[in-house]
């Protein structure tokens, strides 16, 4: 039986066509490193490298940054902890949603014991920002405002143009966690007055595991200290950590296989409608959302969780299934119908607690350009199967 991959919003697949070939011409063909090798295949790999900063400058419509300004990191987990624990210190108070991910959340309640502060602005049982709520849980230290641009639990996307202006009112800064929405939708780094934007590789931008990164301003650059220092290849009569950028923010030998591999997919997705492919997702969801209504019109058995609609969301789906468990359905469709979800709390118990389905978690279904409405007819059938839901299709 074909496989049906429904875990998108884990990682994309199929990749980008152009990426495995690029690792492997890399890797095969020099696997040079760079900023150390003073011959022409060095040179040639740290062009490829100015070139993907570049893409992600266009990508995220950083007009005023330079390619200095992306900052390359294993995955948008390490950026975070690069941005909160080099930033914040005691004394400071951070606003989040309620709806955020562990990677925002986990260095926040480390930074917590050494004094840093934070308030979760409260969310709708869809997942929907009450922003009228944030004004109230501003303190004379509130210094950052921080959250993801969708819930990587039941895809509610925050209202970050209101956001924006929010941080600007009060002059916040204002970093953005886009790793369910870069490559997907448009973010315009300059017209939301982000200070930072952190971003993966390995979901909607196609390319492969293990490289994210982020964008950040000289002006917040300034202000944050290294969380990792070592060798840069620049200025090396000096045991100091370098002042500039990227160098001040990656030491190491960097990703390089990763970052090729990123330029690769980049370069497939200027080539495609950003906007075409998210309407091709958000027909999808509705289509999923719909045969879920349609297969349980009065929740009996099955329950969507967050939005019923494709208003201001991305293309993930939470699931809630009264029997048999939630974790048995998802074994059933996979080792059944050859269909791959994720089940549980996927990372965001704040979410969970937020949308009403935590302990218990939720089955995930989540859809990417390459997937197909037979993909989705094939979904709702097995659940009607597995769940013994009448199915009135």
């Amino acid at each position: 039986m074909k496989k049906i991959y429904l875990d998108q919003a884990s990682t994309s697949y199929p990749k980008a066509p152009s990426v495995a070939r690029a690792v492997y011409d890399y890797l095969s063909g020099s696997a040079v490193n760079v900023n150390r090798g003073g011959y022409q295949a060095a040179y040639s790999v740290e062009e490829q490298i100015f070139e993907t900063r570049e893409q992600l400058l266009r990508l995220f419509h950083f007009t005023s940054g330079k390619g200095k300004n992306v900052i390359f990191t294993p995955n948008i987990t390490t950026s975070l902890n690069i941005l909160l624990k080099g930033l914040l210190k005691p004394g400071d108070h951070v606003l989040v949603s309620s709806m955020e991910h562990n990677a925002i959340m986990r260095p926040l309640v480390q930074l917590a014991g050494n004094g840093v502060t934070f308030d979760r602005i409260p969310c709708r049982k869809d997942g929907s920002l009450l922003i009228e709520k944030a004004e109230a849980l501003l303190r004379p230290k509130t210094r950052l405002l921080v959250c993801l641009h969708a819930s990587n639990v039941c895809g509610t996307m925050m209202p970050v143009q209101k956001l924006s202006a929010f941080c600007q009112k009060h002059h916040l800064l204002f970093i953005l966690d886009t790793a369910q929405t870069a490559g997907t939708v448009p973010i315009d780094m300059e017209a939301l007055h982000l200070d930072a934007l952190a971003f993966t590789g390995h979901k909607s931008l196609r390319g492969p595991q293990g490289i994210g990164g982020f964008l950040i301003t000289n002006e917040l650059a300034a202000q944050i200290e290294p969380l990792i220092s070592g060798g840069t290849g620049s200025v090396s009569h000096t045991e100091e950590v370098p002042a500039f950028l990227p160098d001040r923010f990656e030491p190491g030998t960097p990703n390089i296989p990763g970052i090729l591999g990123l330029h690769a997919a980049l370069s497939d997705l200027e080539k495609t409608s950003m906007e075409e492919s998210f309407q091709h997702e958000m027909k999808l969801t509705q289509e999923f959302i719909d045969g879920i209504q349609a297969l349980d019109p009065f929740e009996k058995n099955i329950r969507i969780i967050g939005k019923k609609n494709t208003t201001d969301r991305c293309a993930v789906v939470s699931l809630q299934t009264l029997q048999p468990d939630m974790s048995m359905v998802a074994y059933e469709l996979d080792s059944t119908y050859s269909i791959m979800t994720r089940v549980g709390l996927h990372c965001a118990p704040s979410a969970h607690k937020t949308l009403g389905t935590y302990p218990e978690g939720t089955i995930r279904f989540s859809f990417g350009s390459e997937n197909t409405r037979h993909d989705v007819d094939q979904a709702l059938h097995a659940l009607a199967e597995i769940t013994g839901t009448l199915c009135i299709l």
